[in-house]
Parts: structure tokens; C-alpha cells; sequence
């Protein structure tokens, strides 16, 4: 598999580290492009983020993975919103004007906080992407329902796709349904069951993890094949 290393400026003295996965028949045109965004406890190089990028070129779209400011100076705290912000938004145009292909339809992932901050700018208008998938959307702290992080989903105007673990403490199955019925903008749950934040099972369930990783590769492939791939 083709897997370029990349470096995306930022800022005029910050740069951050990409890793771009090409589908194995290269061309100057794609229908579809997917760029992933980390979660705030872990970094582009993630499991879940790898195996879904590398799912995304087995199937025939670009995927650009990539670090947050304050991973590439191995901090634990996140960056501010603004400096996240302007992370997703140098991504962006760095898929859109840097790479030797073009794709007709952008589309933004994100593990936790990646997808958060991903739909809060197109819920703005600032990331004119085409598609949003939430690898774990946080809904609210962990255990803590009284802040539920929903507000600008109902601004949001593109197709969505959200997996969700049914173990998730970020995200409490049934208050994330009455929020999706809410929603005008098409949507699609794939509920893992028994899953974590992380969509980790229980070993009992005896389910390897490269088998659920493989699960959420297929749903979102045919969720992009059916919404924009025609």
C-alpha cells in the first residue's frame, strides 16, 4: 500500500504530521477523498485510524490521516478550539491544493474530538466538506449527562455517519438517537454492540478488534458508495 509521509504548515512556524494512503490504481481523478482527524487521548497513528485509512484506499478513495499541534510536541492537553480549527482547515486545503489528484466529494472523519470539531466548522461554514463520519461521536462527558455537545448538529446541512458503541460512556445510546431523529440533514447509525468509546468488546465476546475495524471499513464504504460514489 502506498503510504506517504507528509508535512502540512499550519501556521507560519507550525507544521504538523500527515501520513496520505493511496488506493493501489492511481489517478489524476477520484469521486471520493476521506481525511481523518485523532481524538484528544490518541494520535494519527491510532489502530482504529490506521485501519480505517488504509480501508478507505483498499476501496478506491485517498485517505489523509493526520496529527493535532499538540501531539506533534507529544503534550497530553488538546489544543485550544481555535488552534484545532485551524488544523482541520490547513488539511483541508492542503487535499484540496497540494496533492497531485483531485476528488469530486471531500469528506471529514473523525475519532471523538476529531469529528466533534469537524462538524462544529462545517456547522459554521468554515470546512466545506461534502460528508461527515464520527468514529465515537462524544456526546457528553464521560458519565456526565447534563452537557450534552449537540447544539450545532442541527446547523449541520451534509450527510452524516455515526458509529456508536452501545458500552460508550461518551455517548449514551438512547439520548444520541433522540438527538439524530432531531437532525435535518440525512443521517446513519451503526450501533456496535458491546462496543467502547474505542469500540473495544469484552473478551468474552471472543470478536478481534482488526474484525470490528473491518466491520466499520465496510459500513462506511457502502455509506459512500450509495450517498456519493453513484
Amino acid at each position: 500500500m502506498d503510504r506517504r509521509k507528509l508535512t502540512i504548515h499550519i501556521a507560519k512556524d507550525e507544521s504538523v504530521s500527515a501520513i496520505l494512503t493511496m488506493p493501489e490504481n492511481k489517478k489524476s481523478r477520484y469521486g471520493v477523498g476521506v481525511m481523518t482527524a485523532h481524538g484528544a487521548g490518541n494520535d494519527m497513528e491510532n489502530e482504529l485510524i490506521a485501519a480505517f485509512a488504509d480501508g478507505m484506499a483498499e476501496a478506491g478513495y485517498p485517505a489523509l490521516r493526520f496529527n493535532f499541534p499538540y501531539k506533534e510536541k507529544k503534550q497530553k492537553a488538546p489544543d485550544s478550539q481555535k488552534r484545532l480549527e485551524e488544523t482541520w482547515a490547513a488539511v483541508f486545503r492542503y487535499f484540496q491544493e497540494q496533492v497531485d489528484f483531485k476528488v469530486d466529494h471531500a469528506i471529514a472523519a473523525g475519532k471523538s474530538m476529531g469529528g466533534r470539531v469537524a462538524s462544529q466548522m462545517v456547522a459554521g461554514g468554515s470546512l466545506p466538506v461534502e460528508g461527515l463520519i464520527f468514529l465515537g461521536y462524544p456526546l457528553h462527558p464521560a458519565g456526565d449527562h447534563s452537557k450534552i455537545r449537540d447544539a450545532h448538529l442541527y446547523r449541520v446541512g451534509i450527510p452524516m455517519l455515526f458509529f456508536a458503541g452501545t458500552r460508550d460512556s461518551l455517548c449514551d445510546m438512547t439520548i444520541l438517537q433522540e438527538v439524530l431523529r432531531g437532525l435535518s440533514a440525512p443521517w446513519k447509525l451503526d450501533i456496535i454492540e458491546s462496543g467502547d468509546h474505542s469500540f473495544h468488546l469484552p473478551l468474552s465476546m471472543k470478536v478481534k478488534e482488526s474484525e470490528t475495524y473491518g466491520r466499520i471499513v465496510d459500513t462506511a464504504v457502502k455509506w459512500i458508495k450509495t450517498t456519493f460514489d453513484k
